[in-house]
């Protein structure tokens, strides 16, 4: 069981099948992708064991670290790195700072998302300013796409997204990222990572792991990371998502 998250855009959907049989031949067993509408329902289902792997945000992953285990980071032009986007509308050609947002409308994408809400939320703490009432009205779209529909729209006069999916978006629909802009890019952070249950067994670890690391090896595997935009699956050390626990820590000083 392989939990994945909102972050997938729609039309990456359609690649899992051509994953999932990879997969299954691969490790010679059924393998069922399970998707959930935030990243809140793929964490949960991960810490009660029903699932076996997940691909989730570095934000839980650090947050429970002794529940989860590390399998491999994907690399995105050439590092496990990624960051995050403010977006504003491109009428707004001024705005380059979440600082000048006061009393305005704010899209967050998720509540467990790295860039999409621990990353503006520390970055106003940083300034000496409280978030939970900086804006007129914030609120949560629960997927990256829709923080960019949200903003185009008008609905939000800005949103913070993952830069990943946001240059993904640009690069496979670019019509569905017109209409806003990238006001500012955060420093970069441990890339969103795959993690497996800490009960999995270390012979079932060890194929997972495997077959991830080897989809350059061959065409389809090479075909499935350029849909998703990636360079490939690596090993990293846990200190790549060190950044994230000093905002974990820096977004602790302040109740949410």
């Amino acid at each position: 069981m392989f939990g994945t998250t909102a972050v997938f855009l729609d039309n990456q959907v359609r690649l899992l099948a051509k994953w999932r049989s990879r997969l299954e031949e691969q490790l010679d067993q059924e393998v069922q992708f399970v998707q959930r509408g935030s990243y809140g329902e793929i964490t949960d289902l991960l810490l009660a064991d029903q699932l076996d792997l997940a691909w989730v945000c570095g934000y839980p992953y650090v947050e429970h670290d002794d529940r989860m285990k590390l399998l491999v980071v994907p690399q995105y032009q050439g590092k496990p790195l990624y960051r995050s986007y403010l977006l504003v509308p491109t009428s707004d050609t001024s705005t380059n700072s979440i600082v000048e947002l006061g009393s305005r409308v704010f899209a967050y994408s998720d509540p467990q998302s790295n860039s999409g809400y621990l990353v503006p939320r520390t970055e106003l703490i940083r300034h000496g300013i409280d978030p939970r009432r900086f804006f007129s009205k914030a609120f949560f779209t629960f997927a990256h796409r829709k923080v960019v529909e949200a903003v185009a729209s008008g609905l939000a006069a800005a949103g913070e997204i993952d830069g990943y999916v946001f240059d993904t978006l640009a690069k496979q629909i670019p019509e569905a990222a017109s209409g806003v802009r990238v006001a500012w890019r955060s420093p970069e952070y441990g890339f969103p990572p795959i993690v497996t249950r800490r009960s999995l067994s270390v012979e079932t670890y060890a194929r997972l792991q495997a077959a991830l690391l080897s989809m350059t090896e061959d065409a389809d595997g090479r075909d499935l990371l350029s849909r998703l935009n990636l360079d490939r699956f690596v090993i990293a050390d846990d200190a790549v998502f060190n950044g994230i626990r000093g905002l974990v820590k820096l977004s602790n000083t302040m109740p949410t």
